[in-house]
């Protein structure tokens, strides 16, 4: 009783902060150079910080210049043409601001945490490395060498990106999500300097970014500094739009990966859903929540806790411009084999696909859903970065406003009816790593 009254105080508590901030509190101006600035004024504390979001992705590109979007997550850091190599983090740092960035298959975002006296510094700091970013030769053959090692280190070293890298390849034939973000290591060593300038000056362009700034500012000054520092970046034609369309999958897909390294089986699932727009991302999100999050999921408890098939295992559900996968990843327990620990994933799934869920189950996971959800935004931090991820994922940052409702309306036959439309044999690819090859007596 203690536990469900502690829950109550915080759920009502943390919900106080989104009330706190309403649809209408929002306001939004686009420069006519095709750049969209949102603004939330929120002076709690005096700070404030700066989202941009390029709609650019390892989703545009294409073989030959796979891994692009993600160098530009390095070069955008390495100078221009006011502040040189080095420099864009000295000055931010030296005026008590923090940046960071992060790269994926639809998006690349670059965040800026500062005081918010120090707002025009960070103004100009971007819109000197968006208009006139430093790419020459030396600098390209440097990064070149910092992403050659962060793939070796990050996914050749890691069994977990070693598999999913082999996973995407086979389940999508046509798409560019078949590809890693870091990209394929002979487009790394043969990207030109003319590829990066192309790349820059398409995708990094005003009217493909989304700029959302929150925090201890007001709408005015900000259009002021976004009229001096922005509106002078020219606009560039439109990106080629993505039109590939994956083809249905109709049977099951496998793939083996031999890792001599590997003390135990690691074994991925990875099923077709649609994209975050679509109307079955919040059923489809709560039973990736019942299958795979935290001690007392579905998987995690008949698994780990009870059959002792497996030492680790969750379940991930990406945001998405375009259909994607729904994940499942197990690594096995000591001596058990691949095969087994596949029959007791399998087993979960089928259960709920013909069974369905509790009430109690989907209750829990709604419950936490929106308490993570206001929790997210009781910060300027977390407000900024889901307003711009609505807007690009969800179709517009109103829709932030309305997600608790979508989550609480889920139902249990929502559950049983996408596990049953999405979750099966044919719409799979499941992915083995182990240290043996998977093979019958005579092969070699």
């Amino acid at each position: 009783m203690k536990k469900i009254l502690l829950f109550i105080s915080c759920l009502l508590s943390i919900t106080n902060v989104l009330a706190e901030t309403k649809l209408e509190d929002v306001k939004s101006f686009t420069l006519k150079n095709g750049m969209t600035i949102l603004v939330l004024e929120d002076h709690s504390i005096p700070n404030a910080n700066m989202y941009l979001f390029w709609k650019v992705g390892s989703r545009n590109e294409y073989p030959g210049i796979t891994g692009l979007s993600h160098f530009f997550e390095h070069m955008m850091f390495n100078g221009a043409k006011k502040y040189g190599p080095k420099q864009f983090d000295r000055v931010m740092e030296a005026n008590g601001g923090a940046n960071n960035a992060y790269t994926t298959e639809n998006t690349t975002v670059y965040t800026d945490w500062f005081p918010s006296d120090s707002m025009e510094i960070i103004f100009e700091l971007e819109a000197d490395r968006i208009q006139h970013l430093a790419i020459e030769q030396k600098m390209l053959d440097s990064e070149r060498g910092v992403v050659t090692s962060e793939r070796t280190t990050r996914l050749e070293n890691s069994n977990f990106r070693m598999i999913w890298e082999e996973v995407k390849g086979s389940a999508f034939r046509a798409h560019p999500y078949s590809w890693s973000v870091i990209g394929h290591q002979s487009d790394i060593d043969n990207w030109s300097l003319q590829d990066l300038k192309d790349y820059h000056r398409t995708y990094y362009a005003p009217n493909n970014a989304f700029v959302v700034i929150a925090g201890d500012v007001t709408l005015k000054e900000v259009k002021k500094l976004a009229k001096k520092y922005f509106a002078p970046i020219p606009a560039q034609s439109p990106p080629r739009s993505v039109h590939t369309v994956e083809p249905e999958q109709k049977g099951e897909r496998r793939v083996y990966v031999q890792k001599p390294s590997v003390t135990s089986a690691n074994i991925m699932f990875a099923y077709h859903v649609p994209e975050t727009q679509h109307a079955d991302y919040y059923p489809l999100n709560m039973l990736a929540n019942i299958l795979g999050d935290g001690n007392s999921s579905r998987l995690t408890r008949s698994l780990v806790n009870e059959d002792q098939l497996a030492t680790d295992v969750f379940t991930y559900l990406p945001e998405s411009f375009d259909p994607n996968l729904f994940y499942v990843y197990a690594v096995a327990a000591k001596d058990v084999t691949s095969a087994k620990l596949e029959q007791g994933i399998i087993k979960q799934i089928n259960e709920i696909a013909n069974n369905g869920v509790t009430q109690k189950e989907l209750d829990k996971v709604k419950n936490k859903a929106q308490v993570d959800f206001y929790r997210t935004l009781a910060t300027i931090n977390g407000k900024a970065d889901t307003l711009g991820s609505y807007e690009l994922y969800f179709g517009s940052y109103s829709e932030m406003f309305g997600a608790t409702k979508k989550m609480a309306a889920v139902t249990i036959d929502d559950i049983q009816r996408v596990a049953k439309t999405y979750l099966r044999r044919a719409n799979r690819t499941v992915g083995v790593l182990d240290s043996v090859a998977d093979s019958k007596d005579g092969d070699l």
